[in-house]
């Protein structure tokens, strides 16, 4: 984890630039922060060399790619072990369809966000990593009904 004292304004502001559309040209952001696109490049090149940049992705709308239902799941397991925790880690890493796996403090262990074309595909998932895992204890599926606000941007500024 980064500290935010690290970055200064012209890196919090490339950041919202690129957090909105990553194909922005350089000298273009350059323009709009008053830099020069090679300080720009410098900046960019630091910040993924540093980890604050981890990518430079598409958001693609899964409906679009016959993808349409999103289900959040709530996984609780028996044994919190070093080595079973790390396997049920790989298993939600190596599957597809899983967007987002959180290990959380509560009831729950994991919180997932996965997506599937099907429930029927969603029964196959939900079989391999939960029904086949001995120390999946519970799990708890929540379908999502609409996509109210879907994003990975960070609030960089605030008030």
């Amino acid at each position: 984890m980064r500290k935010s004292a690290d970055l200064d304004e012209f890196d919090v502001a490339i950041l919202e630039i690129l957090q909105k559309d990553c194909t922005v040209p350089q000298r273009q952001i350059g323009e709009l922060i008053h830099l020069s696109a090679p300080a720009v490049q410098r900046r960019i090149k630091r910040m993924q060399e540093n980890g604050v940049i981890e990518a430079n992705i598409a958001v693609i709308d899964p409906t679009a790619v016959a993808l349409p239902i999103t289900i959040i799941v709530e996984v609780q397991i028996a044994d919190e072990r070093y080595e079973l925790i790390s396997a049920i880690k790989r298993s939600f890493l190596q599957a597809p369809e899983v967007q987002q796996c959180y290990q959380v403090t509560g009831e729950a262990d994991f919180v997932l966000v996965v997506v599937v074309a099907s429930m029927t595909e969603y029964q196959a998932l939900s079989r391999r990593l939960f029904h086949d895992n001995p120390n999946v204890t519970k799990f708890k599926s929540l379908v999502a009904m609409d996509r109210v606000k879907v994003g990975l941007s960070l609030p960089l500024t605030r008030d």
